[in-house]
């Protein structure tokens, strides 16, 4: 597909070539001009040129009484007819457009970490909607969630390239919202070369192993940076638990941090692996055990044949992506607090997370705490962590505010 001829010498006010596509009268308009970044299908008029256009389409928005709001990118397939690109009307949405929102984000990367590793841009709160990349070193990963930056991809390369220098930009396509949006899942190496090996990416003191071409997301989550490095604190002489460890987030920043030994848990051997290798280059592999398998069936077989452990960390996937699914969700957020209590040691520490955007903190913390007491325990909420600050939030998208990390002292 080809991006949209969006010249640089269109007319100041509106471009001519650009369509246009107005709300409905029950559309919440005050919402989208205070920030919201979405309209959703049945707050748009889907007439027959309207569902003609092409997913990804750059267009005028206008109220009801076809008042310009800003320039929308349209995607008629989806539930999320439009996202807004710029409140600014007569914006061209081209690659100097990319490259503008681009450095932005990368001032404030460069302000909050010494060293290249971060996530570069965070979607709609980084003005990309759809949009993720992550930083490695000389490597960026993308992922092009939304139709409109699948379709101007050769321009967001050579604008991330030109930002940040990086000589390797890979495209990943695993994202579970692509398919939303009618993508395919083809990975593909934008700029330079693929990694052959995993790249080691420092973070609070640990290194860990990313897979950026095989792995989860982009190869490591870094939105858990702030709470591991709290973790981290807790951890110094102590014995770890890490169920649902990846590549070993919260057990590389304890070990890191001093822990005397911890024991990751994982359904995914690759990911034990590269883990085992991050406790290789920090040269702790010795205080490291690793133990695969289903974390519901582990955390039971271990209560009772294990000592306590003086902290203890679940940081699970998503299990309520949606709200038909925050019920469902909720009863497995409880089950493991219920299952992870019994194995944390007297005035020990039991971390619990959650990465879905469809359960509140509220909702969540309160799954927690009925599984630690059906566990017969008693807890004390000692802190409360989110996202680091590469991964900023957009106060008028709740969606955007994911992830929770409650600290519990037993």
């Amino acid at each position: 597909m080809t991006a949209p001829s969006l010249h640089s010498d269109a007319p100041a006010d509106r471009p001519s070539d650009r369509p246009v596509v107005r709300l409905l009268p029950k559309a919440n308009a005050r919402a989208i001009r205070h920030g919201f970044p979405w309209v959703y299908a049945n707050e748009l008029v889907t007439d027959r040129r309207t569902r003609g256009l092409t997913p990804g389409t750059i267009a005028e928005l206008v109220d009801e009484n076809r008042t310009p709001m800003g320039v929308v990118t349209v995607n008629p397939d989806s539930k999320i007819i439009a996202r807004m690109l710029d409140s600014d009307p007569a914006a061209q949405i081209n690659r100097e457009w990319l490259v503008k929102h681009l450095a932005r984000a990368q001032i404030l990367r460069a302000q909050l970490f010494d060293e290249p590793y971060y996530r570069l841009i965070h979607a709609e709160a980084d003005g990309l909607p759809g949009v993720i990349i992550d930083r490695f070193g000389d490597t960026c990963v993308i992922q092009p969630n939304a139709a409109w930056a699948e379709m101007m991809i050769a321009d967001l390369t050579a604008a991330v390239a030109e930002v940040t220098g990086c000589t390797n930009i890979l495209k990943n396509a695993g994202g579970r919202t692509r398919s939303l949006e009618g993508l395919n899942d083809l990975n593909e190496v934008l700029l330079g070369t693929q990694p052959d090996a995993a790249v080691a990416v420092p973070m609070n003191g640990a290194t860990y192993m990313a897979d950026l071409t095989t792995g989860q997301k982009t190869g490591l989550f870094y939105d858990q940076r702030p709470n591991h490095a709290f973790t981290k604190r807790l951890s110094k002489g102590a014995r770890v638990l890490d169920v649902f460890s990846h590549v070993g987030g919260f057990g590389l920043a304890a070990l890191a941090g001093g822990a005397e030994h911890v024991l990751a848990v994982d359904g995914s051997a690759p990911a034990l692996e590269l883990a085992r290798a991050g406790t290789d280059a920090m040269g702790v592999a010795a205080k490291f055990d690793t133990r695969q398998g289903d974390a519901f069936e582990v955390l039971a077989d271990l209560e009772g044949q294990v000592d306590p452990f003086e902290v203890v960390v679940c940081d699970p996937p998503a299990f309520a992506p949606s709200r038909k699914a925050l019920d469902p969700g909720l009863r497995a957020y409880e089950r493991v607090a219920r299952l992870a209590a019994p194995l944390v040691a007297e005035n020990g520490i039991l971390v619990l997370c959650s990465c879905s955007h469809a359960a509140d903190l509220t909702q969540f913390r309160s799954a927690c705490v009925r599984g630690i007491g059906r566990a017969g325990r008693h807890a004390s909420l000692i802190h409360t962590g989110f996202a680091g600050p590469d991964h900023p939030l957009l106060p008028a998208l709740a969606e955007s505010g994911y992830l929770k990390a409650l600290f519990f002292r037993l």
